[in-house]
């Protein structure tokens, strides 16, 4: 039989040469590139246009300027100050002023009277005193007459004014100034605080 041709073993590795690794499996490119930003969005996308946004703050303060305006809580009543009677309490630096008031209702339901004050305004001062008791009246009348002149029955706390009705009377009140200081007041008021209402009758004159 022929010889048959040996087949040569592969060649031995030469001593301190690395066998030969295989390449490394190439990573496949991204499909799709994600974008944390365009995930969750931004205000730029998001957000209205800042002119818009002004505009809308512009509108809400103007209708609640307005709402504010005409719910503003006002006076359920109006009146005057019809007389002005004062006498001076001998060696005390005091006056002791009469004054008579009419209150009328403006509002649509019944007014009671809670409090009344009445305040003096003078160049050395303001000057605030409650009326006397009108079991009083008396008393005033006979030590200083011309308090009587033109006194009318008092005007009490608990007086019920009916709406487009009003109510008459006198108050008693005592300022710690002279003669002098009274006469030259700038003003004197009667503040009718009614019940349940928020803002007091003020009457100036």
């Amino acid at each position: 039989m022929p010889d048959e041709t040996p087949i040569n073993p592969a060649a031995p590795a030469t001593p301190g040469t690395p066998p030969e690794s295989p390449s490394p499996t190439a990573m496949p490119e991204p499909g799709t590139r994600f974008d944390i930003g365009e995930e969750f969005g931004t205000a730029k996308r998001n957000l209205p246009p800042a002119k818009i946004v002004l505009i809308g703050l512009v509108i809400v303060v103007v209708v609640a300027t307005v709402v504010s305006i005409v719910q503003r809580a006002k006076p359920q009543g109006a009146g005057s100050i019809d007389n002005v009677t004062a006498a001076e309490v001998p060696n005390q630096n005091m006056m002791l002023v009469a004054v008579n008031v009419t209150l009328h209702n403006t509002g649509n339901k019944p007014i009671w009277i809670h409090t009344i004050k009445a305040t003096l305004k003078t160049d050395s001062g303001e000057f605030s005193d409650e009326p006397g008791s009108a079991v009083d009246f008396d008393r005033y009348f006979q030590a200083f007459p011309v308090l009587k002149e033109h006194a009318e029955p008092a005007l009490l706390p608990e007086t019920k004014i009916l709406p487009g009705g009003e109510a008459r009377g006198t108050v008693i009140v005592s300022f710690p100034v002279t003669q002098d200081a009274f006469d030259k007041r700038k003003s004197i008021s009667v503040v009718v605080q009614p019940y349940d209402q928020p803002v007091p009758i003020v009457l100036t004159k």
